[in-house]
């Protein structure tokens, strides 16, 4: 009889608090494998075979389950410990106990410190247990999508976003479900409480499936709540995002719209240029204009675009630019060299040049001229022959020479030529009017045509140049030295081919010297003058004592 109330006083509070609904017409799924589908749904059989199917599907992978286990067992432990206390707080207080009071006194003492063990093992169930299952993942800080590198963090940002909301649903589903089968296995458990109101096992685990579903609802509440806070926060970031990213992807193409515009552009003028340039150097100056003008025009463009402040920036670079400029002298120096090369005209890449750094020579053509260095080819010159011994290597001066060493320009302006001279000594007895005749007529006769190149180039330079002496016709020049006359001619000669044309003027001047009778080479000798001494052969001395017989 007290089974039977201690039964309806359950179902009533059940029926009031939850609601639960009896599923009258569902077919369990123990009795369809069990192939007995004639079973009615209230047989005791169908009822306990539901009941074991729900208490396996409790049992596996349910973490909620054994979350509420340990939380229970920390409850069943704690009430232990209260009644520990008051047993041994009662023999405490005993003014005089027996020896037996005294051996439950320390046993008793000894299971609560088992007990307290125990507990501090379960000591994280003691307030809310469920509280790191119902916390949502942490957001993150939302990436700024402001270039194109960017969308690539956000779309991974993204799919985090979207797996770690995908478990926080696939956690609210489980616990969902959790309830679903303790309505059922309450259910259940009823009618079976119904059909043997003696078996006071279903009443027990009827009221520990309650108080379980008593625990579960108020954490679902909150589970529910914080699902939908947590779902329409990560909705909003992911709108946001898509939108940031869709900008983004927009401003990316248009900019790459403009740059291919460039690109085309500038490829199609480096076409019609080559075709219609027959100038090598030209079309060479013509090439690195353009380059540095798509690439100035790509940064600018870049720039503008992906820089939402520029102002701060140029504010930030001209408070920088003092340490800057300090710590990288040299390389702004080489810039503001290349500005003074490319704007000022003095030095192209095709010209001979002349570097002199320290007591080193360096001759040969620019065939680069990049933002921080120039770089040359060394040539077989005269230089080369009297001082360097090698040619034929790449060097590389940096533009801020310009500002600090002596640069030579061989073929500055268009100018091709440059003078060479050769010296001849002959002796002074020698006939000095007929050499220089001789050197004269073989010079005038090699550089004909350099001498006209460049009486063109010079009249034209005259109107960027003030230049008084502009005789162009070789020069011959007479000097008196310690050991004979010498004769210097000057001539114009390529600035790219200079020992060619001395070589062979050189050896028909000797030629021509040594046929002639009156004409003889001149080098260093010294006379020596040597005094004959005659000397006597010394006289023999005479034996002026005589020997005498005694």
């Amino acid at each position: 009889m007290i089974k039977i109330l201690l039964f309806a006083i359950s179902l009533f509070f059940t029926s009031s608090v939850f609601a639960v609904p009896v599923m009258e017409n569902n077919r369990t799924i123990a009795a369809e494998k069990e192939g007995n589908l004639s079973l009615p749904l209230n047989n005791t059989q169908t009822l306990l075979l539901q009941k074991k199917k729900l208490d396996n599907e409790l049992k596996e992978n349910n973490i909620w389950s054994k979350i509420y286990s340990n939380y229970h067992t920390y409850k069943e432990l704690k009430k232990q410990q209260e009644k520990l206390d008051d047993q041994i707080t009662i023999l405490d207080n005993k003014y005089k106990r027996t020896e037996k009071e005294n051996e439950a006194f320390e046993k008793l003492k000894n299971k609560k410190s088992i007990l307290e063990g125990k507990l501090q093992l379960l000591q994280e169930y003691e307030k809310n247990p469920f509280e790191k299952f119902l916390t949502p993942p942490s957001v993150e800080k939302v990436p700024s999508v402001e270039n194109p590198i960017a969308v690539i963090s956000a779309l991974s940002y993204q799919e985090k976003l979207k797996s770690d909301q995908k478990e926080y649903d696939e956690r609210y589903q489980s616990i969902q479900h959790v309830m679903e089968k303790l309505k059922e296995k309450q259910t259940i458990l009823q009618k079976l409480l119904l059909s043997d109101s003696d078996n006071a096992v279903y009443g027990t685990e009827l009221l520990d499936t309650q108080e379980q579903i008593k625990t579960f609802t108020p954490v679902v509440e909150i589970f529910k709540t914080t699902q939908n806070v947590y779902t329409k926060k990560i909705d909003e970031i992911k709108l946001n995002l898509q939108a940031d990213i869709k900008r983004e992807v927009e401003k990316a193409i248009m900019i790459g719209v403009i740059i291919l515009f460039f690109i085309i552009f500038i490829l199609s003028v480096k076409y019609l240029v080559r075709r219609y340039m027959s100038d090598n150097e030209r079309f060479y100056t013509i090439n690195k204009a353009l380059n540095i003008t798509f690439f100035t025009l790509l940064l600018l463009t870049l720039l503008f675009a992906y820089i939402e402040n520029v102002s701060y920036l140029v504010t930030i670079l001209g408070f920088a630019s003092a340490g800057i400029a300090i710590a990288m002298k040299d390389w702004f120096m080489s810039l503001m060299g290349w500005f003074v090369i490319i704007i000022g005209g003095a030095i192209h890449v095709g010209d001979r040049v002349k570097f002199v750094r320290g007591n080193v020579e360096y001759v040969g053509d620019i065939v680069d001229i990049s933002l921080l260095r120039m770089t040359i080819q060394e040539d077989i010159t005269l230089t080369t022959y009297m001082h360097n011994r090698r040619a034929g290597r790449i060097i590389f001066v940096p533009n801020n020479f310009i500002f600090t060493d002596m640069v030579a320009n061989y073929s500055h302006a268009g100018l091709k030529t440059v003078w060479d001279g050769i010296d001849i000594m002959i002796t002074f007895d020698s006939n000095v009017s007929k050499a220089s005749s001789i050197a004269k007529e073989i010079t005038k006769k090699y550089s004909k045509g350099y001498t006209e190149i460049t009486r063109k180039q010079l009249n034209k330079l005259r109107s960027q140049y003030s230049m008084k002496n502009t005789n162009v016709e070789p020069r011959i020049y007479t000097f008196i030295e310690p050991y004979g006359i010498k004769i210097s001619a000057w001539y114009h000669t390529n600035a790219y081919a200079t020992l060619t044309l001395r070589s062979t003027i050189s050896v028909e001047i000797i030629e021509r010297l040594q046929a002639e009778d009156d004409i003889t080479l001149a080098f260093p000798t010294q006379s020596i003058y040597l005094d004959k001494d005659v000397r006597k052969p010394p006289v023999e001395s005479e034996n002026l004592f005589s020997g005498n017989d005694a």
